[in-house]
């Protein structure tokens, strides 16, 4: 077979198609008797040479380029036929390929240069053809040419040996120092960094014996003497090019560390300390930063040392003196520093930790610029877990003090500026607190101190505001998503200690609030809103006991009024439970719905049906909604049987009926309710939803609760933050979303065309609102049959039905479906009326959308340009900063269309 493919058939004189059997031909073969293949020795690769010689096809080129893989790959012998093998495939290098309009192979460039790319750097027996076709390569004047030799070369690394490489070094590094040093693309210069750092980890590999050279110091010579001169003028603009080639040789292996940073560290330190000018030391700290954060290549082995502990004292005298600089960025480079330092073995010394942490503890004190503050609390969290000993003793004290220190509010003493200026600090302080709290004795050092303030915010001992509040409450949250539960003592600590005092405080302030003994903050909404997300991360995870006796404690509290593991307070009685009273719902909601679903949750009959009462019957619009939560969150959850249908069905004919009657004034109370227990049950294929989601169909024609309906649709398809989510630990399927658009998306479009056309608004923003919620891909398969009702949904009023379609619409056209490049004459007309609409977000969006639109084909856009560079003209006067930008933007675009080069 092989003597007829070889021998009596010229291969490249044949068709495509027959010149593609041939090459499956030979795939097979190498697949299934690849023994009797090699043991015709070289004459197979002599053969299949002669076969894709001069080759043109990319379809077949990708079958050959395979063929070759498999004879490196499988071993196959190469014999004198290797440089032919290497000739017939890189002649082809680098590729240059431009896929046809409407290929329907989908092959691509990337495809061929992957392919050609494991051929090229398969076997080190190429190194001698391959690495001067690469330096030749380099000196084109293309940009992609330069960028696939430099990605070649990197590719070579972990395949060739020192031996292969070392004698072309000099050339090699001559190109690769060029395109750093006088590339103009960014592109260039990292592939040239990456293949000098793949060629650094390579010759790092090298075994050293007495008759052969070290090819690694060869190449590192050649680095430091053409590079290590430059970082003595940090002014000059070759400091940059030469630091980032020195730290990339350094950061691929451990012995290139050491040699570079022998001979590199000194060099800055002594630098900086001789420098006085703040550019210049910037400068220096920032490419000092560079050697001392290790890559992963470059870090110490075990047994073998830092390379930073030589130069451990200098370092750390040069970064304590930045941290007191008064330039920001000196500050901010230092902090960096730090923080690669403390994450080093042994590179710290105690008392440099304790020197480290005052340092920090002055800056969040005394630092008032945003970025400096940022970046000093980013050294805390980074050192903290290393370090807690010294942040608990040294800097939790001091801003504790500080957030607790008393603020001259008689009279006039203090100017407002002096009053924010303590604002921030205590702020600085607060984020602070948060971020640290990341080890277990930090976590219960700092925690108390925020619950602290909280104490204090409510009985009114210090003057903390309504925003300071909310802010220690985001730094518990923090703390609790971000704490290791996974240990038993940390998961008691929050059990124990922050929910009962979190509930023990909102509870008091609520039902002080309720009998109008003064007002606390936090018996503010927007306060509760924050306190229940903290509650709710701490009981997410919490483990089994710890959840189950929260569950029966939150019960008893909420139904029994049992205030027995609460923190000592003066909490009054009352004679209605306190899942009554106004606001505190949302606390129910954060501790019940977020357990896992093991535990069961006691009195779960009337816990349901107090819920009920309170969703269907309170006035009050955030705790009934917060009931409604709870309620379909507990659903969400309950195992299916007679239990959860009884429960479901007195709902769900409670809230129908109050929406059948048109006379009610508690509609919206159990619209609000159907939609959560939709919600609930639609995420766990629950068979009920579909009769439900039926019943809010219906209520899309109602005059007064049609709006709320199609709104109602946005809360079903998207994801709810505080409740019935995966981090809550509640029951939802994949692809819920993609099951409830197929099942009703046909309803919307029946409803649609029967609607009057008073009513067809509610039904296209309903279907706006799921198609927004739905999947890209998605999205591209569904919208040609829906595209009608979307153009429709443009020219809608309804200011929330366009911005819904805008926001729908904006990522398909980036790359749009055919059909919807077949009505580009009815859509851009609506877009850009709707650039002018009263509506700041419809307008953006539109832009938004317009600008996307540049991005087709030219010959599909051109017919619109002038029409749409005059109709952009309008928004670039908008009175609006925003508009005017993406007006800007879009314009800009649609006026270079058709450009050459573009």
């Amino acid at each position: 077979m092989l003597k007829s493919v070889f021998q009596d058939t010229h291969v490249q004189s044949l068709m495509i198609q027959e010149r593609s059997c041939v090459y499956n031909i030979l795939i097979n073969l190498m697949e299934s008797r690849q023994q009797e293949l090699k043991g015709l020795g070289s004459d197979f690769v002599f053969g299949f040479v002669q076969s894709m010689d001069g080759e043109r096809d990319p379809r077949n080129l990708l079958l050959a380029f395979q063929i070759a893989q498999k004879i490196i790959v499988g071993g196959y012998e190469m014999g004198k036929f290797t440089e032919e093998l290497f000739e017939v495939t890189s002649c082809y290098f680098p590729i240059d390929f431009t896929p046809p309009p409407n290929d329907p192979h989908g092959i691509t460039q990337e495809d061929l240069i992957l392919s050609l790319r494991a051929v090229l750097t398969g076997t080190p027996l190429f190194a001698e053809f391959l690495m001067p076709l690469i330096i030749e390569k380099l000196d084109s004047d293309v940009q992609s040419a330069k960028v696939d030799s430099l990605q070649t070369l990197a590719a070579c690394g972990p395949v060739y040996g020192h031996k292969e490489l070392s004698q072309f070094l000099s050339g090699l590094w001559s190109s690769l120092r060029r395109e750093v040093f006088q590339t103009s693309s960014e592109r260039v210069e990292a592939a040239a960094l990456s293949a000098l750092t793949s060629l650094t980890a390579c010759l790092s590999r090298s075994i050293i014996t007495s008759d052969s050279d070290d090819a690694l110091h060869t190449l590192l010579q050649l680095v430091l003497t053409d590079c290590q001169h430059h970082l003595l003028e940090p002014d000059l603009k070759l400091v940059w090019p030469s630091a980032k080639i020195l730290q990339a040789v350094a950061g691929a292996s451990y012995r290139a560390h050491l040699r570079v940073g022998t001979a590199v560290m000194p060099l800055l330190l002594e630098q900086y300390i001789n420098r006085t000018q703040s550019t210049q030391r910037r400068t220096l700290l920032e490419v000092l930063q560079g050697f001392v954060q290790p890559s992963e290549a470059s870090r110490p082995a075990e047994g073998e040392e830092c390379v930073l502990l030589p130069f451990q004292s200098s370092l750390c005298s040069v970064v304590f003196s930045a941290l007191t600089e008064t330039g920001a960025g000196l500050q901010i480079t230092a902090t960096r520093i730090l923080s690669a330092l403390g994450q080093q073995t042994g590179v710290l010394t105690p008392h440099d930790v304790e020197l480290a942490v005052d340092h920090l503890t002055t800056l969040i004190l005394q630092e008032d610029d945003p970025q400096v503050s940022g970046a000093v609390v980013e050294c805390c969290g980074s050192l903290a877990p290393r370090h807690p000993a010294a942040f608990t003793s040294r800097m939790l004290p001091k801003l504790k003090e500080c957030i607790f220190t008393e603020r001259m509010v008689q009279g006039d003493s203090v100017a407002p500026a002096e009053l924010g200026s303590h604002n921030a600090v205590r702020q600085r302080c607060v984020t602070a607190l948060a971020r640290v709290a990341c080890e277990r004795s930090l976590v219960q050092e700092s925690s108390p101190v925020l619950l602290d303030v909280l104490t204090a915010a409510h009985t009114g001992r210090d003057s903390f505001s309504v925003d300071e509040v909310i802010s220690v409450c985001h730094s518990l949250q923090r703390i609790a998503e971000h704490a290791p539960h996974m240990e038993a003592e940390i998961g008691q600590f929050f059990h124990d200690v922050i929910i009962p005092r979190l509930l023990g405080l909102a509870v008091q302030a609520v039902v002080q609030d309720e009998g109008s003994c003064g007002r606390s903050p936090l018996a503010e909404e927007a306060v509760l809103s924050v306190v229940a997300p903290v509650i709710s991360s701490s009981c997410s995870r919490l483990n089994a006991d710890c959840a189950a006796s929260s569950a029966s404690r939150v019960v008893s509290l909420f139904l029994h009024g049992d205030v027995a593991f609460l923190p000592p307070t003066n909490i009054p009685l009352l004679k209605t439970p306190f899942l009554q009273v106004s606001q505190l719902v949302c606390l129910l909601t954060a501790c019940v719905c977020s357990l896992p679903q093991s535990v069961e949750i006691p009195e779960i009959d009337r816990l349901l049906e107090e819920l009920e009462e309170v969703s269907c019957t309170h006035t009050h619009s955030f705790t009934h909604t917060s009931a409604a939560k709870c309620y379909a969150g507990l659903i969400n959850k309950r195992p299916s049987g007679p239990a959860l249908d009884t429960a479901l069905e007195r709902s769900v004919k409670r809230a129908s009926a109050e929406l059948d009657n048109s006379a009610s004034c508690l509609r919206t109370q159990a619209l609000t309710l159907l939609l959560w227990v939709t919600k609930g049950l639609l995420l766990r294929y629950h068979p009920l939803s579909s009769a439900l989601t039926d019943k809010l169909f219906s209520l899309l024609s109602d005059r007064s609760l049609g709006p709320l309906v199609a709104d109602g649709f946005a809360l079903l398809m998207s994801d709810s933050p505080d409740v019935l989510n995966r981090g809550c630990h509640a029951d939802v399927r994949i692809m819920y979303r993609q099951l409830f658009f197929s099942e009703n998306s046909a309803k919307l479009v029946q409803g649609f065309n029967s609607a009057p056309p008073e009513e067809k608004a509610g039904y296209l923003k309903a279907l706006s609102h799921i198609m927004n919620n739905l999947p890209r891909q998605v999205q591209l398969t569904e919208l040609p049959a829906l595209l009608p009702l979307f153009l429709e949904a443009l020219s809608c009023p309804d200011g929330g039905v366009q911005l819904s379609t805008l926001s729908c619409l904006q990522p398909v056209l980036l790359d749009p479906p055919a059909p919807l490049t077949n009505q580009m004459e009815a859509l851009i007309p609506r877009l850009l009326t709707l650039t002018t609409s009263p509506a700041m977000k419809v307008r953006i969006a539109a832009l938004r959308c317009i600008h996307s639109l540049s991005r087709l084909p030219d010959h599909m856009m051109l017919p619109f340009r002038a029409r749409v560079l005059r109709a952009l003209a309008a928004p670039l006067d908008d009175k609006k900063r925003l508009v005017r930008k993406e007006a800007v933007q879009a314009r800009g675009e649609w006026f270079l269309l058709g450009s050459p080069g573009r």
